[in-house]
């Protein structure tokens, strides 16, 4: 397995929307064998159903997210990823932008993992150095 991409919350849910961004849908079938997602994503999305009230909605949701838990890797925070993470946080809290907690989760996994972030919130992640975003919506 070759992984290259870690996807954002928002960038494996996108197939969820009524109209979903056909660029995003394309990438995620194109490189399917090549993406993983964070745990930390899993906890978003499993959050996010647990949230809604019984009904055909959350039902699709709950289907889709078995579904993307069978289609790809759970990548773990690992201790490498734990000591990126802290000094990265530390480095941008110095500067006065310290970022949300999961979101420097999500970045310390991607990049302990080599893997390129696919995001549609690039600003949420640009202040992070030496990590490699990609934003699927706008190519």
């Amino acid at each position: 397995m070759n992984l290259v991409y870690l996807l954002d919350t928002n960038t494996i849910s996108e197939p969820l929307k009524a109209k979903p961004n056909i660029q995003v849908i394309e990438n995620i079938e194109r490189y399917h064998s090549q993406i993983a997602i964070a745990a930390f994503v899993v906890y978003e999305l499993v959050r996010g159903v647990e949230l809604l009230p019984d009904s055909l909605k959350r039902l699709k949701i709950k289907d889709y997210l078995e579904s993307v838990l069978v289609k790809f890797p759970i990548l773990p925070y690992t201790e490498t990823a734990a000591k990126w993470q802290g000094e990265a946080v530390a480095r941008l809290q110095i500067l006065g932008k310290t970022p949300p907690f999961v979101d420097a989760q999500i970045a310390a996994i991607a990049k302990a993992n080599n893997l390129t972030l696919v995001t549609r919130n690039v600003n949420d992640f640009v202040n992070f150095t030496d990590l490699t975003i990609e934003n699927w919506f706008s190519k």
